[in-house]
Formats: C-alpha cells, sequence, structure tokens
C-alpha cells in the first residue's frame, strides 16, 4: 500500500512523471509531480513507490526542486542501464516474473537505490524488447519472443522510413516533379499499393500503410490518390476503373495464350476433308460491318431461285472448329462471357490473333464456317432452311455506310434484293407482336481527350437493320433446329411486356424509351420458350462466336449434331453454362454501363453550369424522367407545379453539377 510521503513513478500520455503523495486516502492518491501539477491518481497506476518518504509539508518549491531533481536522475540513470545484459542473465533462470528491484539488482548490485529501481522500470517500458511489465512484475521475454520482437522492429523501422521518404516523394510527384525508381527504389511498389487502395478501397491489402502514406503527402482529397497515380504515369488520365474493380480478366493464360499461338488458318483442302463440311467459295459472299470493325464473325450471300423464291446466306465464323470445347481458350471464353468495347480499347473474348486473325472471316481468306441456307418466297416465308458446315471465302468487305449509298443508288442488285427482304422480315415480325425499339447508338470520340465529342447514330438505317434482320432469321433457324431435335441447347426468351405501348415499325423515340421500362426480363433456359419481344416462337443466338460465348456454345452443339456425332453438351451442362453466362453477363453488362456513364459525364463536365436540351420520357409522383437529347443520358428532376409537362416534351435544363469520378449528374430546370 502506497503511503503518503513516497515518490512514485507514474507514466502519463506515454512519459514518466515523479510525483510526491501528499494524501492516501483509500485506492486514490493525491500527488504533485515534478512539474509542480497537483494530480489525483489511482493506487493501480503507480509503478514504483521509494522506500524513503519526504516530509509532506515542505515549502512547495523544495518540493517542486526534489522531484525535479529526482526525475532528471533517474532519467540519466535509465541511459546507463544494458537490458540486453541483464536479459541474458536472466533468461537462462527458470522462473520468468521478477520484482524489479531484483532485476535492476543485477546491473546496479549494492548501490540499487530508489532511483535507480525507477530507472530500470523506465528502460523497460521505453525499450520492450526483452521485459514486459505485468501486475507489479517484469516479466522476462523468451529467446523466440526476443527474436520474434526484433523482427517487428525491424519492420517497423522499415515502415517509418517508407513513410518518411515515401510521404515525400508522392508529395513530389503530385506536384509535377520527375521521382525516378533510382530515387526512389520503392516507387512502383508504392504506387501498385496506391491502385489496389483507390480500386478495392477497405479491402486493399496495405489500405491502413497507404493512408498513412498519402496523409503523410498531404493527399487528403477524395480524389488525389487517383491523380497522383496519373501524374506519376502509373494509369492513363482516363484509367477505367469499373473494369479494374469488376475482376472481368484483362489478360489471358498461360495456356490459353500457348494455344492461340499454336492455331493457324486451316486450308482449303484440310477443311474439305471432312465430309460433312460443303465447298461454298464460289459464292459471292460479303461482309457488312462498321469501319472501325477488326473481328468480323459474319457474312452474307442471297441467290435469287428461277421459282421466285430467294435464297439467303448467312454464314458464321466456325470458331467451334478451332476452340474445342472445354480447351484452355474455351474456359477463358466462358471466364469472360463476351467481349466488351469502349471508346479507348477492347478487352476480347478471345485473343485478338483469333478474333482478328485466324477465325476472322477476312475478305480473300479461306475460312470454315457454319453456314444458314434459307429459302424465302416474296413474302418472307421460310420455305427450305438448311445449316450446313462450310468452307468460304469473303468476297468483298463493306461498310453500314456504303451499302446504304449503293442501296441509296439502286448500284448493287444482290444489296437490293437482301433490303427487300429485310423489310419483309421485319414487318412480319412487327405482325407478331415484336418490338422494334430503335434507339440511337450513342458514339463517343475521345480521339481528342481534352474535347470529348458525342455523336448519335442511327441504328435503323437499312444497311443495319438487313444485317440486324438476317442474324435475327439465322438465329430463329438454330433455335427451331436444335427444338426440333429435342436436343439440349441454351434458348433466349422473353415474357410479354407488361405493359404495351407502341406496335409497328416506326415509333417515336420517347415512346420507345418508356416502352423499354415496361420490357420483361429475359431469360436463358435449356428448353425452348417464345421471345415476345422478336416475336418468336423460340430463339437462340449463333451468330457472333467470336464476341459471345453463348454463341460459340451453341455453334458447338450444333456442328456436333450436323456431324452425326449426336448433341455434345448434355442438358446438366447447357443448365450449369446458363447460370454462369448470366453471372458473367451481368459483370460485364455493369463494367459497360459504368465506363458508357463515365465518357458522357466527362464529355458533359465543361457544360457544367450551362443549359442543354432534354426530352421527356417520363414522369411519377415526385420526379420528371429526361434524356439529354444529344447523347441520350438519363437524369432526374425535381417535379416543379410551374412547368407542367408530358412524355415527348422538349424542354432546356441546366447542368448543376457533372462530376465523373464521382459519378454524378445533377440537373435543374
Amino acid at each position: 500500500m502506497v503511503q503518503a510521503g513516497a515518490v512514485i513513478e507514474y507514466i502519463e500520455g506515454g512519459r514518466f512523471y515523479c510525483a510526491l503523495v501528499t494524501e492516501a486516502a483509500g485506492k486514490r492518491l493525491r500527488l504533485i509531480n515534478h512539474n509542480g501539477r497537483e494530480v489525483t491518481l489511482p493506487e493501480g497506476r503507480v509503478l514504483l513507490a521509494s522506500t524513503s518518504r519526504f516530509p509532506v509539508d515542505m515549502d512547495r518549491s523544495d518540493m517542486k526542486e526534489l522531484l525535479r531533481r529526482c526525475h532528471e536522475n533517474r532519467t540519466r540513470l535509465q541511459e546507463e542501464i544494458d537490458l540486453e545484459e541483464i536479459w541474458e542473465l536472466a533468461v537462462e533462470e527458470e522462473t520468468d516474473s521478477y520484482p524489479a528491484a531484483f532485476l535492476a539488482e543485477l546491473q546496479f548490485g549494492a548501490d540499487l537505490d530508489d532511483d535507480r529501481a525507477a530507472a530500470f522500470l523506465r528502460a523497460v517500458f521505453t525499450d520492450r524488447l526483452y521485459f514486459r511489465y505485468r501486475d507489479g512484475k517484469v516479466q522476462v521475454h523468451s529467446r523466440d519472443k526476443v527474436e520474434q520482437l526484433r523482427h517487428q522492429q525491424e519492420k517497423e523501422r522499415e515502415k517509418q522510413a517508407l513513410l518518411e521518404q515515401g510521404g515525400s516523394c508522392l508529395a513530389r510527384i503530385f506536384r509535377g516533379e520527375e521521382v525516378s525508381t533510382d530515387q526512389w527504389p520503392q516507387r512502383n511498389r508504392v504506387l501498385g499499393w496506391i491502385a489496389d487502395f483507390v480500386v478495392n478501397s477497405g479491402e486493399a491489402e496495405q489500405k491502413d500503410l497507404v493512408r498513412q502514406l498519402l496523409k503523410k503527402a498531404e493527399l487528403t482529397g477524395p480524389h488525389d490518390p487517383y491523380h497522383l497515380l496519373v501524374r506519376a504515369g502509373y494509369w492513363q488520365r482516363d484509367e477505367n476503373l469499373p473494369l479494374l474493380r469488376s475482376g472481368h480478366p484483362v489478360t489471358f493464360g498461360e495456356q490459353a495464350r500457348q494455344q492461340a499461338e499454336s492455331l493457324r488458318p486451316p486450308s482449303l483442302e484440310e477443311l474439305l476433308n471432312d465430309p460433312h463440311r460443303h465447298d461454298l467459295t464460289g459464292l459471292e459472299t460479303f461482309t457488312i460491318d462498321a469501319p472501325s470493325t477488326r473481328d468480323y464473325d459474319d457474312a452474307l450471300h442471297v441467290e435469287p431461285l428461277e421459282d421466285g423464291s430467294v435464297r439467303v446466306g448467312i454464314h458464321i465464323a466456325d470458331v467451334a472448329a478451332l476452340v474445342p470445347a472445354h480447351s484452355p481458350l474455351f474456359d477463358e471464353a466462358l471466364e469472360r462471357a463476351t467481349s466488351l468495347y469502349f471508346p479507348e480499347a477492347q478487352v476480347p473474348m478471345l485473343p485478338e490473333s483469333l478474333s482478328q486473325g485466324v477465325c476472322s472471316l477476312l475478305a480473300g481468306e479461306i475460312r470454315p464456317a457454319l453456314s444458314f441456307l434459307v429459302r424465302l418466297d416474296r413474302q418472307g416465308k421460310i420455305l427450305a432452311p438448311r445449316i450446313v458446315r462450310s468452307v468460304i471465302r469473303v468476297r468483298q468487305r463493306y461498310s453500314y455506310q456504303e451499302v446504304d449509298d449503293l442501296l441509296a443508288r439502286d448500284a448493287h442488285p444482290h444489296l437490293a434484293l437482301l433490303d427487300q427482304i429485310r423489310n419483309v422480315l421485319q414487318q412480319r415480325r412487327a405482325e407478331r407482336g415484336a418490338l422494334l425499339l430503335s434507339v440511337p447508338d450513342v458514339v463517343i470520340d475521345i480521339s481528342n481527350p481534352d474535347e470529348i465529342q458525342v455523336t448519335l447514330s442511327p441504328v435503323d438505317t437499312p444497311a443495319r437493320t438487313m444485317v440486324s434482320e438476317l442474324m435475327i432469321l439465322a438465329n430463329g433457324v438454330a433455335a427451331e433446329y436444335l427444338a426440333g431435335q429435342e436436343a439440349p441447347g441454351l434458348f433466349r426468351s422473353q415474357p410479354p411486356p407488361r405493359k404495351r405501348l407502341i406496335s409497328g415499325v416506326r415509333n417515336q423515340l420517347a415512346d420507345i424509351v418508356r416502352q423499354r421500362r415496361f420490357l420483361s426480363r429475359g431469360e436463358l433456359t435449356v428448353h425452348p420458350k417464345p421471345h415476345s419481344g422478336l416475336g418468336l416462337n423460340c430463339y437462340t443466338t449463333v451468330t457472333s462466336p467470336i464476341r459471345r460465348v453463348l454463341d460459340l456454345i451453341v455453334q458447338h452443339q450444333l456442328t456436333a449434331m450436323l456431324s452425326g456425332q449426336g448433341p455434345l453438351f448434355s442438358q446438366a451442362e447447357c443448365k450449369s453454362f446458363a447460370g454462369l453466362i448470366n453471372q458473367k453477363l451481368g459483370r460485364a453488362n455493369a463494367v459497360r454501363l459504368q465506363r458508357h456513364r463515365y465518357w458522357i459525364l466527362r464529355y458533359l463536365e465543361p457544360r457544367q453550369g450551362q443549359r442543354v436540351g432534354a426530352l421527356v420520357v417520363g414522369q411519377g409522383p415526385k420526379r420528371v424522367n429526361v434524356l439529354l437529347s444529344d447523347c441520350l443520358f438519363d437524369a432526374d428532376l425535381p417535379l416543379n407545379p410551374a412547368f407542367p409537362v408530358e412524355p415527348g416534351d422538349t424542354i432546356q435544363v441546366r447542368l448543376a453539377r457533372v462530376s465523373p469520378l464521382d459519378n454524378v449528374l445533377r440537373v435543374e430546370w
């Protein structure tokens, strides 16, 4: 029990204090410390009490001087203590816990007094490598514990050095100064940690260290880490954060790369060694795509027949012939589900050597194909569909604009015939209840990052509609074939809309946008079901096997059956594929939508504060839904009784706040 008149040692805020006990009442002590402050302290906070006693009624200045000398003496004595030497003596003993005075005596011998005992305790609290103070005793660490603590201390010293140098270097980089790896060897490692922190935030492996580094560098703004990485050249100015956060693969594994590198285009002779493959190289086939397209997975041809009917050929790149099921490339495609296209780049489902080379229907090259040869009458009725494995050589490559120009000048009889067919096919689908939701494509041009350009490209031009109708035709024929054979497959279906607002071929944009909000969710099933949106009894997709794994799987199933092998995939396998595809497509679509939103916000950002045109597409009890007219971007306005509007109205709105990195767009009346 501590008594009045004793000089005690205690710690407050990590600092050591000497104090004289002026009153001991129960478990609480009244003290005056060496700074002259009066303190009340629980007795349990006392580390050491002197054996000597001093008068509690001495002059206050004398008391303060006594305590000051005591404190300075203990501080000086602490420097003389060699804890390692004491520990070496104590660690070999069987006991691992001692009174402080006993261990202090190993250092000071017969000269031990209150100040020396307190100095030893101060050393124990300052250097925790060899001893630990607990419950009034000093515990001796084992050799293993000391080695562990040495390792921790070394790591902590490295960390502190990293924080000091890293904070300084990061601040310099942020100011635009060049900091090389020669100047700062940890540069790329630390920038990698910061990138992980920006992408994964609370789940980043080094999140605490990164926060300390950023604080040291005084980079505490919400987007300072992002801008730092850009200024360091670690990231591009418009880094694709949604892609990085999604987990969608951007590189191919070693086995897939090796498989891709081993593939070469098969020759005509090699392909025709397969008795189930037909030589269609004599047909006048052509591709129709955007000028920027590099992966061609479909080609067309048309033949007028003597009886007045027409044979249309839809020829699809036979990717299944080059990418076997369950091979490394197939598994990589399954993980991606689809190719991703962004204004700045693309992430292909298959390596570019395949998607833009070996598998692609390049003009003038021999390629394996899956050909849909469909005979139609003039009313668009299917008379005799055939699906064959084939060999083709594309004769001509057209862009959409070139086809539209040729049609306008009536300068290509075969294209004119296909245009008539697409018109009939589209009309027949509309009559069966199909919803033709032709919203213009939003084309984002980032060739000048300081001045993003956005244009609207119609999707209902003759050329684009021609291609889409013939792809729908081929996909419908594929679905009918699988259904007729009662084979397992992957079928796309869609229940009727919850509310029908439009009909026919031509509708207003506001009505189309409103109709899309009432569509039922599409389904992917192993059994055929009607597709209300397309006006078909059953439907699948097989026409983009370079870009969609669903199409590649269906192509594998079809080619196996056409070769007389029966279905390649069982119903259970197809069901497993469906679940995986839904999951991976959900991820890919989220990335695509978020990235599109980023670029539109980048386009709008310079116009913050300005007024822009908007189309009213909906109205609720509290909000008005609009589309910004020049980029078809969704926005909401609070309902304003002073400005009554209804769907279809064109209004002006003010861009109140635009922040791409915050993913924020706020508009006002």
